[in-house]
């Protein structure tokens, strides 16, 4: 069965968010902070498109 983890916190998602634009890519992000590249790259996609956090 898999792990349920609380959702990250809007300001982390933010930051992440800030760092893709910045130039990081999704995987090294991933790599530094343990957050799968997936769910960076979503989060990335719902600020461009203003839906949802960030």
């Amino acid at each position: 069965m898999s792990k349920v983890r609380p959702p990250y916190p809007a300001q982390f998602r933010q930051q992440m968010v800030e760092l893709v634009r910045a130039g990081r890519s999704p995987a090294q992000l991933s790599r530094e902070f343990g957050v799968t590249a997936q769910s960076i790259s979503t989060w990335v996609g719902q600020a461009a498109i203003g839906h949802g956090p960030p």
